[in-house]
């Protein structure tokens, strides 16, 4: 059985933890918080005590955390999956980070043990994950990403190699663009429909297979209609990618005008407190004033 670990066992993590384990590969698993991953223990997964604990025997490490910082500190610092890591294994980063971070982090680790340093990171979410049909952005080298190949062909129904490490990060930022964009569109058009008398629970099927259709408004815009917040994402994980998209952007002097207004948006959303909710909740911002 392919031996794998799971650093990070919050949503996602657990998500990709508990598809691993239906395709019957050995778990072990670390979290800051002893209150995550307790659905990956009672399935079989094995708790360790640090990173380095926990990639000790894997193949493959997974790593799924927010931020650069975090998985710079989960992979060199004390206790690091560097410390017991070497050219037999492989880290295969599906967290949403920075691209540049992400490349020097993967040459320092493969300078430090001879780790190899793949970056996945997703489209589609912990129940894509949980039922294997991802969409991953691949960045690495080939040799690695052929390698770790099988045991991401386990999680995801597309993978694209796009070039080396950070290239997978990069193209999540553009996949990251776009969503933020049409999630806040989609809102405005449920606002405006709404506004001339018009159900905007029905307009999905009435537009299903045209140049307006899209997975998003499919999946989201009869949710924002009935106002169903129940959680799917978080508002505040949008933010901390459009501002990557922004570092990045000023850095290259790139003009991304939409993109800067659909940024501060998401700030205003965050800062009124609804950093952890569902992207349903733009509606928010088009109610204000509502009586």
């Amino acid at each position: 059985m392919t031996k794998v670990a799971m650093i990070g066992a919050g949503v996602m993590g657990s998500a990709i933890g508990s598809r691993l384990l239906d395709e019957g590969c050995t778990l072990s698993f670390f979290d800051v918080s002893q209150d995550a991953g307790g659905d990956l223990a009672g399935r079989g997964g094995i708790r360790a005590a640090s990173p380095a604990q926990a990639a000790s025997e894997a193949e493959f490490v997974f790593v799924s955390l927010n931020s650069a910082d975090i998985v710079e500190q989960a992979v060199f610092g004390d206790g690091g999956v560097a410390e017991s890591g070497g050219s037999d294994s492989l880290l295969i980063d599906m967290s949403s980070i920075d691209p540049g971070r992400t490349a020097s982090m993967a040459g320092k680790l493969r300078e430090r043990c001879g780790m190899g340093w793949v970056d996945a990171p997703l489209s589609g979410g912990a129940p894509a994950a949980r039922e294997g049909r991802m969409t991953l952005m691949i960045g690495g080298r080939p040799e690695d990403v052929a390698r770790a190949e099988p045991v991401l062909a386990l999680l995801s129904a597309r993978r694209t190699h796009l070039g080396d490490a950070g290239a997978g990060q990069t193209v999540k930022l553009v996949n990251q663009i776009l969503c933020a964009g049409h999630f806040m569109i989609v809102a405005e058009a449920v606002k405006f429909a709404e506004s001339q008398g018009i159900d905007a629970a029905l307009i999905p099927d009435a537009l299903a297979g045209g140049r307006a259709d899209s997975a998003i408004m499919q999946e989201f815009m009869a949710k924002m209609a009935k106002r169903d917040f129940t959680p799917t994402g978080r508002i505040d994980n949008m933010l901390k990618d459009l501002e990557t998209v922004q570092a990045s952007s000023f850095a290259t002097r790139t003009a991304m005008p939409v993109t800067g207004l659909v940024s501060e948006l998401h700030r205003m959303l965050v800062a009124g407190g609804l950093g952890p909710a569902d992207s349903a909740e733009y509606m928010k911002l088009f109610d204000l004033g509502k009586e």
